[in-house]
């Protein structure tokens, strides 16, 4: 998704050609008001190599209802299907096999967790920890491309490399400062930890130390455990 000139968010759509019915590599940006006024199948419809749609009935979304119509009158299609869910929710496994209210359940919760000081990333992921982390703002994110120079529990020192006349040569020298063991506003830790090494190329956009809540760059709200079923007769 984005924000346009007027600050309102935009989410990209794929477009369906009216004339083939082919779904097309085209992406439409609307807003919700925009959305209203097509018809847009879902992300995980079954489609040809030629992107057709193999299902005659399709399930789809018009005006905020869910409904099932004819593959004709699709006019767009999901980009993804975490698009329509939030960024805690599309954090949950198998969130189709959940009952709708365990499932708010477990995005709330996840909303209340307490940062730990030895947190560990979810073994079963949906691929949307390390998106959640980046963005959260907690970490520490390189902003220019160079190589690791030195790091400390506070402080890590990135040297800029870039080309003249065809050469690469040393720039000037980041330092990044890291936010130690203080205090949030809702009265947990706050601790950043650098992950990266000295003489590790970094680019932009990197993560170079994990926020709380935090493990290698993926989101780790609490810890993995070791659960046992047991039949009993």
């Amino acid at each position: 998704a984005r924000v346009y000139e007027f600050g309102f968010i935009e989410t990209p759509y794929r477009r369906v050609d009216p004339e083939t019915g082919l779904v097309t590599g085209q992406v439409d940006y609307l807003t919700a008001d925009e959305e209203d006024n097509y018809v847009v199948a879902q992300a995980n419809m079954k489609l040809s190599e030629e992107g057709e749609f193999l299902d005659e009935d399709i399930v789809a979304r018009f005006r905020g209802e869910n409904i099932v119509t004819n593959k004709e009158r699709i006019d767009y299609m999901d980009v993804s299907p975490k698009q329509v869910v939030s960024a805690a929710t599309a954090c949950i496994p198998f969130l189709e096999n959940d009952d709708s209210n365990r499932a708010l359940m477990g995005a709330n919760m996840q909303r209340q967790a307490v940062p730990l000081m030895n947190p560990e990333s979810p073994i079963v992921g949906t691929g949307m920890e390390y998106v959640s982390a980046k963005d959260s703002g907690a970490a520490v994110i390189c902003k220019h491309p160079g190589v690791v120079e030195r790091v400390e529990a506070r402080e890590v020192w990135v040297r800029r490399y870039v080309e003249v006349d065809g050469q690469t040569v040393k720039g000037d020298l980041d330092r990044y400062k890291m936010q130690k063991f203080i205090r949030s506003n809702q009265g947990t830790c706050y601790n950043q930890r650098p992950i990266v090494s000295v003489g590790n190329e970094v680019v932009k956009g990197e993560i170079l130390a994990d926020g709380p809540s935090m493990e290698l760059g993926e989101l780790a709200l609490g810890r993995n455990v070791l659960v046992v079923f047991m039949t009993w007769d």
